[in-house]
């Protein structure tokens, strides 16, 4: 159902059965699929693709173009899965040449004033909570939750089933099943309660405990680490992937909590 007062371009592919509300604007280039909601107030710009029973609250902005300086006018786009929900007034850039796109997965929750660069990756089932600000070229894991307030640096990296504090500063790669918290951005231990949640049993939970001992309370430097825990402790699916995570971060992975360090140190 379209109110007579929402545009769409003739151009758009828009499902039977999506619901349209008042003062909407839809461009051209869009996909919308079955069962989703636009609200009011709305514009959905060339290059939007939104999957099935999304919903999308007033005065959201998908599809604009990166508000980047090399984007040159390149056909790209801005995905969004299935069941996720993109709250009031969130905006999210479409791709440049880099990747193509910007992606936002199935079954996530973005919440109100939320902005998603271009070329971003989130993952299925992440949070984004309100004023989360993501730059340019963030990755981010599936189950991985941001506290409101925060702002993500450029090109880092965020771990599978993380949890990132409200009104972090984001600079450095955060490795998958761990909470980040305090300021300078820290390693604050696994994020157990989040993966007890999710059903990970007790034993997985504690293997990933003692990778996380290895790399922040041994003493050992990040290198020395990696080597101990592919030598010393069982293999597992979550250790390579922790391993695999940090050998090829690119910014480098958050530092344990010293007080009185800066992000510069």
């Amino acid at each position: 159902m379209t109110h007579p007062y929402t545009y769409i371009d003739p151009n758009a592919r828009v499902a039977p059965n999506v619901k349209i509300d008042p003062f909407t604007v839809i461009h051209g280039d869009v996909q919308i699929g079955e069962g989703t909601w636009i609200g009011s107030n709305v514009t959905i710009m060339d290059g939007t693709r939104i999957g099935k029973n999304c919903r999308v609250f007033p005065g959201a902005v998908l599809g604009a173009i990166p508000q980047d300086l090399k984007f040159s006018g390149e056909r790209t786009t801005v995905e969004i899965g299935d069941n996720t929900t993109i709250r009031e007034f969130v905006t999210v850039n479409r791709g440049t040449e880099d990747r193509g796109r910007t992606k936002v997965g199935n079954n996530c929750l973005i919440m109100a004033y939320s902005h998603i660069a271009h070329d971003c990756i989130i993952g299925n089932n992440c949070i984004l909570s309100n004023s989360v600000q993501v730059a340019g070229h963030v990755t981010m894991g599936d189950w991985a939750v941001v506290g409101g307030v925060s702002a993500v640096h450029q090109f880092v990296n965020i771990g599978q089933h993380s949890f990132i504090a409200g009104g972090s500063l984001v600079s450095k790669d955060v490795p998958p099943y761990i909470k980040a918290v305090r300021n300078p951005l820290s390693y604050g231990g696994v994020n157990s309660v989040g993966l007890k949640r999710r059903g990970f049993p007790l034993q997985q939970i504690n293997g990933i405990l003692d990778v996380y001992r290895t790399i922040y309370n041994k003493g050992f430097n990040t290198s020395q680490a990696l080597e101990f825990i592919e030598e010393e402790l069982p293999a597992t699916d979550e250790r390579d992937e922790i391993v695999t995570f940090i050998r090829e971060s690119g910014r480098g992975i958050i530092k344990r909590f010293v007080k009185g360090a800066t992000d510069e140190d």
